[in-house]
């Protein structure tokens, strides 16, 4: 149990419509704009995991058996409770999270498109009718539920993320455990509370906040069919092997490193502003974000770098809550020190520190977690700042002479999430999109995000699993195809037996 003076309140768990506490096991939960402990949260056991898997499963049949349209009114019911409660849940983000309030907002409305698809469920379940593919036969598929499902989901977004998974889960007529980020679950909870008030049988979705324990538990029992997560590549790769393992069905979102492209015709104006929200928004803590520019030439490498350095000028640096700040803390001071670990490694192994923002200082906050933006010129391939994921507000510049150069780096990376490329030259345009190897593409769009109807995953080890998230992916993650034949003949007619293969000849 922790005892920290400045805890007051334990966050708990949401199982079977009600909120359990299991304190045994704690943890705090920061401020990372002040560094301070504001509550704690409960990690749990194994048994409360267990409890929340068989609170799923005993809910499963009938929801299951609920009519399309009802699963899908409670996700409209939802979305509204969402947008009531809009500056309440920002809010929560904030104070855990640390991103600045615009920042929270934002994540929130892309969270509530997803509750939107969600309601489209009854449309998207409708399956496919063929009549007469042989005498008297008609064949047609249908998109059933596979019971009990998961998701495990990451600090960094924590209400978008869960909502890329369970609302289309549960409008598929699965039930869902949720295991969100011990680091800021406030939100996460809320939600789910929420969920409740628009109609959602208890059960039907469960929250149990945890660490390794709780995501264990959930990959190895049983009763659970499928798992989507969404966090680093060494977590994702772990459980996908250990989910496949058990025997189920596993989308495991990994890491970036996510190159921006500037060719020499570029409008490098817009670029910098665009590169600016793009490296630093949230500071730098998004599986989206961009931590390499490769600039095509060096004149607008030049350009580019003097562009940054002007803007990066200009920033605030501060806690969330002030929306007159550009960028808040990083999330704990682990991570802060990690991040500030790696602005160290790039100066080491020789890359030019062009801003240092190692030095920022906030006013009255001289506790939070505050890096204010770096800026690297001469990056190069080999250097940690340049192949491992930093997820922080590091962007660090390549030099290259050409679009093959820049593509050639792009493809060899072991990360293949998000991509873009800064050009007025659609031919180049067109050749990039093409022959990139990443999965999330954007041109002139330096954070190529999905909107809910598509759906959001990377290449090469940025992904683990075949199925995209959230989108129309979704909808055949969280349901599997049954097929059915039927015939009925002539009354009175008696047909003699066949034995070569059936077919419609």
């Amino acid at each position: 149990m922790n005892h920290d003076k400045n805890v007051t309140t334990t966050i708990g768990h949401l199982i079977d419509g009600k909120l359990v506490a299991d304190t045994e096991r704690t943890q705090p939960v920061f401020n990372p704009a002040t560094g301070q402990s504001t509550s704690s949260v409960a990690l749990a056991s194994k048994a409360t995991v267990e409890a929340a898997i068989a609170s799923a499963e005993a809910a499963f049949p009938a929801w299951r058996n609920t009519p399309p349209l009802k699963r899908a009114r409670v996700m409209s019911k939802l979305k509204v409770l969402l947008e009531e409660n809009a500056d309440k849940i920002a809010a929560l983000i904030t104070a855990e999270h640390g991103k600045v309030l615009a920042d929270a907002h934002g994540e929130l409305q892309r969270g509530i498109e997803n509750v939107e698809y969600a309601s489209y469920a009854p449309e998207l379940l409708k399956g496919e009718h063929s009549r007469n593919v042989g005498p008297s036969i008609d064949s047609w598929s249908e998109f059933q539920a596979l019971g009990v499902t998961a998701g495990i989901t990451p600090f960094n977004f924590p209400a978008m993320v869960p909502l890329w998974m369970w609302p289309m889960a549960v409008a598929c007529g699965n039930t869902f455990v949720l295991k969100p980020s011990e680091r800021d679950p406030s939100s996460t909870l809320f939600i789910a509370q929420l969920a409740l008030e628009a109609g959602l049988p208890p059960g039907v979705l469960n929250v149990v906040n945890g660490d390794k324990l709780a995501v264990d538990t959930l990959l190895q029992d049983p009763r659970v069919k499928a798992v989507s997560f969404v966090g680093s590549t060494p977590i994702a790769e772990y459980i996908y092997a250990e989910g496949c393992k058990h025997g189920k069905r596993v989308q495991a979102l990994g890491g970036a490193k996510n190159h921006a492209v500037l060719m020499p015709d570029a409008d490098v104006d817009n670029a910098v502003s665009a590169l600016m929200g793009a490296a630093y928004g949230s500071c730098g803590e998004r599986c989206m974000a961009i931590p390499l520019l490769v600039a095509v030439g060096d004149a607008v490498g030049d350009a580019v770098i003097a562009g940054l350095k002007t803007e990066i000028a200009k920033m605030k640096v501060g806690p969330g809550t002030d929306n007159s700040n550009d960028m808040g803390p990083l999330v704990t001071k682990p991570h802060f020190e990690k991040v500030k670990a790696y602005v160290d490694s790039g100066v080491a192994e020789g890359a030019t520190l062009v801003v240092d923002g190692r030095g920022v200082k906030v006013a009255s906050h001289e506790e939070g977690y505050f890096l204010g933006a770096c800026l690297f010129d001469n990056v190069k391939p080999g250097m940690k700042i340049y192949q491992e994921e930093i997820f922080g507000p590091v962007l660090g510049v390549v030099r290259v002479k050409t679009l093959q150069e820049a593509m050639q780096l792009i493809n060899d990376h072991e990360y293949g999430n998000g991509t873009c490329i800064f050009t007025r030259d659609g031919e180049a345009a067109r050749y990039f999109t093409d022959h990139i190897q990443v999965g999330m593409v954007g041109v002139n769009v330096p954070l190529p995000v999905p909107v809910a109807y598509h759906s959001f995953g990377g290449w090469k080890r940025s992904l683990f699993g075949d199925l995209h998230a959230y989108g129309p992916d979704a909808v055949r993650f969280y349901t599997k195809r049954k097929t059915i034949t039927q015939r009925w003949p002539s009354a009175g007619v008696r047909e003699g037996a066949v034995f070569s293969f059936p077919s419609s000849r």
